[in-house]
């Protein structure tokens, strides 16, 4: 893809921390980081299909819906037990 050169000024703390990453090689120079983390941004910004598919109900019928309730279902619903859940450490993922 056909790159363009663009003048930013970043505040000096978010030019450190995209710095460390280089120093982590998680990106081989700045030059790589600062877009590659600006393209995550946009993506993320993105709507998503379920931001779509909301955008289709209809809020009347999806109020009366709720209003009716799930009072005769419950009987039918198995017995709830307690889960536990395990932490686990966050992934990291190198790029470049």
């Amino acid at each position: 893809m056909k790159r363009a050169n663009v003048a930013i000024s970043l505040e000096e703390g978010t030019v450190r921390r995209s710095d460390q990453l280089v120093s982590q090689l998680m990106f081989s120079k700045r030059s790589q980081a600062i877009p590659s983390a600006l393209d995550e941004k946009l993506e993320r910004m993105k709507p998503s299909r379920l931001a779509r598919e909301r955008a289709t109900l209809d809020p009347v019928m999806e109020k009366r819906l709720a209003a009716e309730g799930m009072s005769g279902e419950l009987p039918e619903w198995p017995e709830c037990r307690e889960v536990a859940f395990v932490h686990a450490p966050a992934l990291t993922r190198r790029i470049g």
